[in-house]
């Protein structure tokens, strides 16, 4: 006869979190990554016509 053994342990159940998750700040509540680019001489005429360029829609030709 084989001999009862003792039960292997269980994994522990997730645990349920309550909190309000309005009351932690998340990354749309910064102004990072809105836009931005980095500073690359200053706002020159050639820098803006460049990005103009580079962000109009296809369909403005």
């Amino acid at each position: 006869m084989s001999s009862p053994t003792a039960p292997e342990p269980r994994a522990p159940k997730p645990v349920l979190i309550f909190d309000d998750p309005l009351d932690q700040q998340s990354s749309d509540d910064t102004d990072r990554g809105w836009g931005e680019r980095p500073a690359d001489g200053g706002g020159d005429s050639a820098a803006d016509l460049k990005r103009f360029l580079d962000e109009k829609p296809p369909h403005h030709l």
